[in-house]
């Protein structure tokens, strides 16, 4: 499966849009991960739990967007972007988003 943020695949045309796939998933740290950040924003610097977590969750909703894509018989998913937002306190979702096409090599 080819994923790409641009609007068209390099040497590839689109031959047939299948329309947009989402994944998601809404995540949080257990308490105890969360007092440990509240007293890392005391001190400043990298909170490294929710880095963690955010990328763990990013590749969770990226895999869920190439899964659905791959039911529509996709070759690939253009367009794709990333966003983000706070459900409730110390939860988050993030949403991958792109276009599923079929492609063609061009001559």
């Amino acid at each position: 499966m080819i994923v790409v943020t641009t609007d068209f695949v390099p040497g590839y045309e689109i031959v047939e849009t299948l329309g947009i796939v989402t994944g998601s998933i809404v995540n949080s740290k257990h308490l105890g991960k969360d007092i440990a950040a509240a007293f890392k924003t005391l001190a400043g610097g990298e909170i490294k739990s929710y880095t963690e977590l955010l990328v763990e969750s990013r590749n969770i909703a990226l895999k869920r967007m190439i899964s659905e894509a791959e039911k529509l018989g996709a070759d690939a998913v253009v367009g794709v972007r990333f966003g983000s937002s706070s459900v409730m306190q110390s939860a988050a979702e993030i949403l991958a988003y792109g276009t599923a096409v079929k492609l063609k090599k061009k001559e």
